[in-house]
């Protein structure tokens, strides 16, 4: 069993937003071989936004203002999946995870609750499965390079976070119980 870092990029930071990106990869937190394997998605907007999820005006004037490689991997029409692939694969992925992480719970958590609420999907983890590396970083110093590239990649994110935990956890000694 592994831990999987989950990671979003979204039209808002409020829960009923539109997601754009999900990405995911399990890793050993004890170990420091590299993530892997990864699951990413492309979500279709069009579903989202038919079922009244919001696209706030700010995200998506910031998300504009990124570089052309940037903008097109988040809001490009190709390769789009529906909530129901993301859905079942996703749930699929996380079968046997040990913890699931993110970079701050009250984003990429409570904005996937409510997608499943809203769908009627139970969610594929339990409360206490959920762990959050911006307060691991907060409290030792984060290990990753700032400003690289591949920033606002789901998955490229994925393996950065889930990489720099594992770097965390062998500066400190934490050793599987």
């Amino acid at each position: 069993m592994a831990d999987i870092m989950l990671d979003l990029e979204t039209l808002g930071t409020r829960p009923g937003c539109v997601i754009l990106t999900l990405g995911a990869v399990k890793f050993d937190p004890y170990s420091l071989q590299e993530p892997g394997p990864g699951i990413y998605f492309r979500v279709d907007v069009d579903e989202q936004t038919a079922l009244g999820r919001e696209v706030q005006e700010d995200t998506l004037a910031w998300w504009i203002s990124q570089a052309d490689d940037i903008r097109e991997e988040a809001l490009g029409e190709n390769e789009r999946v529906s909530l129901d692939t993301l859905y079942r694969d996703l749930n699929r992925f996380l079968v046997g995870a040990n913890n699931i992480w993110a970079q701050g719970p009250l984003f990429d958590f409570a904005i996937l609750e409510n997608l499943y609420r809203q769908m009627g999907w139970p969610t594929p983890w339990q409360y206490w499965q959920i762990r959050d590396s911006r307060t691991l970083f907060g409290v030792h110093g984060d290990p990753r390079v700032k400003g690289k590239a591949g920033l606002h990649n789901a998955l490229e994110d994925c393996v950065s976070q889930a990489t720099a935990v594992q770097q965390v956890y062998n500066k400190l000694g934490i050793q599987k119980q």
